[in-house]
């Protein structure tokens, strides 16, 4: 039986399962696309031995990372946006994307570090203007936040990606692909590392094919691919994500 993998069905996924798509890859894994919490949820019962999960579920479940790729930024990420219609400092409710497992941490260990605030958490659908209605704060993920005309958003917008860099100096790992508890994931691994590798030399061509499909321009998506997003988890990140996982803990959050 094949291996069954969940990815991600955001953009940003896009350059790492496209030669699983469209590449030698294709056809060597069961693979299915998830928002990220479902792509969570799938590993977690055992609907998929391998996913593209939140980094937050290395610390609530008993997974082992396979690959050094993954989604990343060192800066602005553009995708991870938190609109506040009052200063940071005075958020005390915050609506989160329900398809939101580690950037509501993020979020969450931004507002506890920097202002020492703890805002009351609910998950909500990507609709801002929804959100906004009912929370001081809202954050929207992935291509729902891609697509918001930022000219429209009342009160402040945070990219959480600069936020966390500006705040630690470090990068921040949004997702890695994992495999469950036992699982021979050594030849999977290759698989998806080769279907990288296809990828990434064809990032204009995915820009083309798929811009329209995540509701935006081909310009958009080669500069949020090729300058937004690191796929590669190196050394930088790893201390990012430590870190992550660090303060996430000493918050309670996990």
């Amino acid at each position: 039986m094949k291996p069954r993998v969940c990815a991600v069905s955001y953009l940003n996924t896009l350059p790492l399962v496209w030669g699983l798509k469209h590449g030698p890859q294709r056809g060597l894994l069961d693979v299915r696309f998830e928002i990220p919490s479902v792509c969570a949820a799938l590993l977690e019962s055992g609907a998929v031995d391998i996913g593209l999960v939140p980094v937050i579920e290395l610390e609530r479940q008993p997974l082992q990372r396979i690959g050094a790729q993954g989604i990343a930024s060192h800066g602005p990420v553009t995708s991870i946006l938190l609109f506040s219609k009052v200063p940071p400092g005075q958020i005390r409710t915050l609506a989160a994307d329900s398809s939101s497992r580690t950037s509501v941490v993020l979020a969450q260990v931004w507002l506890r570090e920097k202002f020492g605030v703890r805002a009351a958490v609910t998950a909500a659908a990507p609709d801002w203007k929804a959100m906004l209605a009912q929370a001081d704060a809202c954050l929207l993920i992935g291509d729902p936040a891609l697509q918001v005309d930022l000219s429209l958003a009342p009160g402040r917008v945070f990219d959480l990606g600069a936020e966390w860099t500006g705040m630690t100096g470090l990068p921040f790992v949004y997702a890695v692909w994992a495999a469950r508890a036992g699982f021979d994931s050594a030849w999977a691994a290759e698989v998806l590392r080769d279907s990288w590798l296809f990828g990434k030399q064809r990032i204009p061509e995915i820009a083309e094919a798929e811009s329209a499909s995540h509701g935006v321009s081909v310009a958009a998506a080669v500069r949020y691919l090729s300058g937004s997003i690191q796929f590669e988890i190196d050394e930088g990140c790893q201390r990012g994500l430590d870190r992550f996982r660090e303060l996430a803990r000493s918050a309670g959050l996990v």
